[in-house]
């Protein structure tokens, strides 16, 4: 196996996990915390978004980003061609459809639900209208780096 190729394997296994903590919260965690009393909910998903900050997670999610392009130049660089194509799928579907979602989407919802006090008529109100749609954000980032991993792991594999 290349270097290439292990570095591809590193990074599709990499964005599996990412995908799997993304499909926890679409598949349970929100839709529980949407079933909780408002104000509970709210406080729970402040802090939730508060220790992410400082997780190991949101290290191996941010990272992940400079390593598909780096992994792409070197690719673009290599004769690898048909490995380079799923390589460069892989980059484009990871930073467009998680990253790029995260940063515009999910950040900002985030941020307005942060300063808001959670037992305030403006936080409940708004709080069905976070989780659905931060939610439908999350299932986009979730399919995203899923079929990222997939890309990478075929270019991992794609010269065996």
């Amino acid at each position: 196996m290349t270097g290439l190729a292990l570095i591809s394997a590193a990074i599709g296994l990499s964005s599996a996990v990412v995908s799997g903590v993304f499909l926890s919260f679409s598949d349970f965690i929100v839709r529980a915390l949407l079933r909780t009393e408002p104000a509970a909910a709210i406080a729970a998903m402040q802090q939730i978004n508060i220790t992410v900050l400082r997780s190991l997670f949101l290290t191996v999610f941010l990272l992940l980003a400079p390593a598909c392009l780096a992994v792409s130049v070197v690719a673009w660089q290599s004769d690898a061609q048909g490995q380079s194509l799923w390589i460069y799928a892989g980059t484009a579907v990871y930073v467009i459809g998680s990253l790029m979602v995260t940063i515009a989407g999910n950040v900002p919802m985030n941020n307005r639900l942060a300063v808001m006090e959670p037992t305030s008529s403006a936080a409940v109100e708004y709080w069905h209208t976070y989780g659905q749609r931060w939610t439908r954000l999350n299932t986009i980032r979730t399919l995203a780096s899923f079929v990222a991993s997939a890309c990478f792991l075929i270019a991992a594999f794609f010269d065996i």
